[in-house]
């Protein structure tokens, strides 16, 4: 189908709200293909912490930006921004329809707002600021009378990140895209049965084998070693914490997680959250209703 304009569907949800079941279902229905908004998936070798989509998954539905990155380099919402929407002109320019799709809420946002990013630091700076430590980093930014309550001090590359743009914000200005943007929200009990369910999964699937790999290729420090279901790992194989100790940490800051993501997205007023029970009708009318007008 030939769109008048460019048509974009947004799927946004927490961590096991359902997003990704809801998006290939859609993309199915639509004709669509998906772009993954997530900032861990997009790396190469972290699959089953990360519950990527599977191989079946990505051949009933073509997925984008997946194992994109390596975790040597590391990767930044930019340069996601700038794959992302180059991704959506090619799903439109061949009549299909482009689905974005994830918990990631900069790099959901980066597209969406259209934000526009501050210059590239040179690799000297950073090389630098690479040899500071965390206490350091920190110090250097109250040097520089930065807004540090804004970004989370315990990670030491956003920190390194604020210093590189001397506190620069992203701004926004109009995408282009004729844009629905729909959210998942599950009840408190559901959810949390979801993220039991999906954390004894990811452990049953070989987790603890893909964190030993990952943490021997690349160690700790690396950015996707960084986040909820790697990161915890690291007392386990020191053995100072149990298999059960680990995963309840898991479990904790996965929730935690889901906290952070839905305060993030409360701040956009024009999700329109699903709230009836079949949440793939009421998508369907309101993606429809987008499409003809």
């Amino acid at each position: 189908m030939k769109y008048k304009e460019s048509p974009l569907v947004v799927i946004i949800g927490t961590t096991a709200s359902g997003k990704s079941e809801l998006a290939i279902k859609l993309a199915q229905h639509f004709d669509g293909e998906i772009i993954c908004a997530d900032s861990v998936t997009v790396y190469k070798g972290f699959d089953i912490g990360t519950a990527k989509p599977s191989q079946n998954m990505r051949q009933t539905v073509p997925h984008h930006l997946l194992d994109v990155a390596d975790p040597a380099v590391g990767f930044n919402v930019a340069e996601f921004q700038r794959l992302a929407n180059k991704t959506i002109k090619d799903i439109n320019y061949r009549h299909k329809l482009p689905f974005l799709v994830g918990g990631s809420g900069m790099y959901v946002d980066s597209v969406i707002f259209g934000y526009k990013f501050s210059k590239p630091v040179s690799l000297q700076q950073r090389e630098s600021l690479n040899k500071m430590d965390l206490p350091e980093l920190l110090l250097e930014a109250k040097r520089l009378d930065l807004n540090v309550d804004a970004i989370d001090t315990r990670n030491k590359r956003r920190v390194s990140r604020m210093i590189e743009t001397g506190g620069f914000q992203p701004n926004r200005h109009a995408p282009g895209y004729k844009m629905l943007q729909l959210g998942l929200i599950l009840p408190e009990e559901t959810l949390e049965a979801r993220i039991d369910e999906r954390i004894k999964g990811m452990i049953d699937n070989g987790l603890i084998r893909e964190v030993q790999s990952m943490s021997n290729r690349y160690g700790w420090e690396v950015e996707p070693m960084k986040s909820v279901g790697y990161r915890e790992w690291h007392s386990y194989f020191e053995k100072t914490k149990t298999l059960t100790e680990i995963r309840s940490e898991i479990t904790l800051d996965t929730k935690n997680l889901v906290k952070k993501q839905l305060t993030w997205f409360k701040r956009n007023k024009s999700i329109h959250w699903l709230t009836t029970e079949d949440k793939f009708i009421e998508s369907v009318d309101l993606i429809t209703t987008l499409l003809n007008n």
